[in-house]
């Protein structure tokens, strides 16, 4: 069966030939062609050969056309700070006062380096893929960016002292942020990941989430004209799985933290759910660790489709061995065979 078969028939709740594997290969293409990770992200060309050569060794069931989370940063005047060994983090923030708010624009694509180079990246993993492996795109929430862009601290401040200012600067992000996932949707992305950690309970109480984030996310999610799978980056999810339903989202990333089992269940075949392998405790992994991790979803999730096995975090962090990820590749081919 061919992944985008494979994927498609998992996030219905049918039964493919073997639950997918989402291995989330971004910057460790770097790694695969022994380059630094400022040089992998510097030619969309170093992007697609690192995603080739990774989904044919861990046989992923998808391509990767999301960089790293700071280049939306760089979208709006910011900068990114690389590292030789994890991804890229942001610079100095860019919103310092109110008045930054005041000023701020919403960037031109167009006219976003980093961007173009992700667009170019989609539309040739597009021709590699030929129709058979699914793309996934990837666009940081209105209501995440603004941690980038002005800092946790000063975020959470005008979250909850500042609403007006709050909600200034949700209109002028809501508009670049589904402006950029269509634009990934239309140069060949499959579908975009919604990356929304500031959503998550493990950062947010219930009614500042009902009150911002959710009916950001109830309003985005539709906008965005093709499939999306929320991702709360480590963050839980169970105790707010009736809420992210209503966003219309497609699958939902389930936390390290949770047993994906109940997850799925709350999901109740309205939703796919996503993970929920540990990426920091795959640093330490041998073969066996990696076999028990994955029987252990597959036990808990695997019955009757709507399961995608991954990472909780949304990266693979330089440290995990090669011999780890194949381990999981291994073992999800043979425990997840419907």
């Amino acid at each position: 069966m061919k992944s985008i078969d494979r994927v498609l028939k998992a996030i219905s709740y049918g039964k493919p030939d073997r639950i997918p594997l989402v291995h989330s290969l971004t910057f460790y293409g770097a790694k695969e062609l022994g380059i630094s990770i400022e040089d992998y992200f510097s030619n969309p060309e170093n992007v697609v050969e690192g995603q080739v050569l990774m989904q044919k060794k861990y046989h992923n069931d998808c391509y990767w056309g999301f960089y790293y989370g700071s280049m939306e940063l760089e979208a709006f005047g910011g900068n990114s700070i690389f590292f030789d060994d994890c991804p890229p983090n942001a610079g100095v923030p860019i919103i310092k006062s109110l008045k930054d708010i005041e000023n701020l624009k919403e960037p031109d694509i167009e006219e976003c380096i980093g961007l173009q180079k992700v667009l170019q990246t989609i539309r040739l993993l597009k021709q590699e893929s030929n129709g058979e492996i699914p793309i996934l795109g990837g666009v940081i929430s209105p209501f995440s960016l603004p941690i980038m862009q002005m800092g946790f601290g000063k975020y959470l401040d005008l979250l909850i002292y500042n609403r007006e200012m709050f909600w200034k600067l949700m209109e002028i992000n809501k508009k670049y942020s589904i402006k950029w996932a269509n634009a990934q949707l239309e140069a060949g992305a499959t579908a975009i990941g919604y990356m929304d950690p500031a959503l998550s309970p493990s950062i947010l109480n219930k009614d500042l989430f009902l009150e911002t984030g959710w009916l950001i996310a109830k309003e985005v999610i539709p906008s965005i004209k093709g499939s999306t799978a929320i991702h709360l980056a480590s963050g839980i999810v169970i105790p707010i799985i009736e809420e992210i339903l209503q966003t219309g989202t497609q699958i939902i990333s389930v936390s390290a933290n949770e047993d994906i089992g109940i997850a799925k269940k709350l999901a109740q075949s309205r939703m796919a759910v996503m993970g929920n392998l540990n990426g920091i405790e795959m640093c330490r992994w041998d073969k066996a660790d990696a076999e028990e991790a994955v029987k252990d979803i597959i036990k808990k999730a695997g019955k009757g489709g709507g399961l995608i096995i991954s990472d909780n975090h949304g990266d693979i962090p330089f440290q995990v061995p090669e011999n780890v990820l194949l381990a999981i590749t291994s073992a999800v081919e043979k425990y997840g065979v419907y």
